[in-house]
């Protein structure tokens, strides 16, 4: 599939691009194709919880992720509203880290530091990994034995607080839970020669039957999923080994062989779109036209092309 911005007519288009053969396109899920997960209040309530007054002593049980459903959208909270919007398409791994983090930093805690400080600011900035941080081993140690468990929390209170409801009417119609032309849109891709992968942050376990998370969700939706269906196949994180999507992303143009210039990038994360531009890809942010920080932010960060669903004729002119 060729493809060549210079024949857009709807779609904004930040970076033209002139002709340019696409053969593999990586496909962020929550948001850019899925409707399935409202994850913005249950992550910025599970993160304003953690932040201001820490892992409370019974986090996994029954009540707190009760007490957390409960209080999920009821009121704004502006810092972790806030922080939600600038992390969209990070590893949910670093989010929670983000928190635990805050909190360290608002209460003066023991592993409060300039260099907390500064992990907290990279975060919100985008970035992931900080194995180069001096850092002391109890609090790396920590770290990694309780952010797997609030992540843990945080898909409970998730599935509680909308996704397993919503996952039930979706697989009665799937439509109602889909960015309008998304199903069209990547079928049209595949008969076109370019091959689909789903990336994501969430954990994805292809091990566990019947399939769960965030792979049960997309076959909620009805995608095929398999080497030479629609969707090859579907990559992320693990619940104890935070991959950040770009770095699924990169791991998978090494895999297949592929230029990054030959590879379309749709998402509406910051992560996935930041990705893209590394890589020298294609990419397309599927933002609606009322997400006016979020297409603020892909300007800044380089994306070549920003629609608000797949209906758009325009899409099959660039895409040809």
């Amino acid at each position: 599939m060729i493809v060549n911005t210079s024949f857009a007519t709807v779609s904004e288009v930040i970076n033209a691009v002139k002709e340019r053969k696409i053969t593999c396109a990586f496909h962020d899920i929550d948001g850019t194709h899925s409707l399935i997960r409202d994850w913005p209040p249950v992550m910025s309530r599970v993160l304003y919880d953690t932040a201001y007054n820490g892992i409370p002593k019974n986090l996994t049980s029954e009540e707190n992720i009760n007490r957390l459903v409960s209080l999920c959208g009821v009121e704004p909270l502006e810092e972790t509203d806030k922080f939600c919007v600038e992390s969209a398409g990070l590893s949910a791994l670093t989010q929670m880290e983000w928190a635990i983090r805050r909190n360290q930093e608002l209460n003066s805690g023991e592993f409060s530091s300039d260099v907390n400080s500064q992990i907290i600011k990279l975060i919100w900035q985008g970035e992931e990994k900080f194995e180069t941080f001096n850092e002391p081993a109890e609090y790396l140690n920590y770290l990694k034995e309780v952010t797997p468990k609030l992540f843990w929390v945080y898909e409970q209170v998730l599935n509680r607080f909308c996704r397993d409801h919503n996952l039930y009417k979706a697989r009665q119609n799937p439509q109602d839970f889909l960015v309008k032309g998304s199903k069209e849109f990547m079928k049209y891709l595949y008969d076109n020669g370019v091959k689909n992968y789903f990336v994501t942050g969430a954990v994805v376990d292809k091990s566990i039957e019947p399939p769960m998370g965030m792979y049960e969700e997309v076959l909620g939706l009805g995608f095929e999923i398999g080497k030479g269906k629609v969707v090859e196949d579907i990559l992320g994180s693990t619940w104890s080994e935070k991959i950040p999507k770009d770095e699924v992303m990169f791991r998978l143009v090494k895999e297949l062989g592929v230029n990054g210039e030959n590879v379309l990038v749709v998402g509406d994360g910051r992560s996935e779109i930041t990705a893209g531009v590394k890589l020298g890809a294609v990419t397309l942010s599927m933002l609606p036209k009322t997400a006016k920080r979020q297409r603020e932010l892909h300007k800044e960060l380089g994306t070549n092309i920003i629609i608000e669903n797949y209906l758009g004729e325009d899409l099959t002119k660039i895409f040809n």
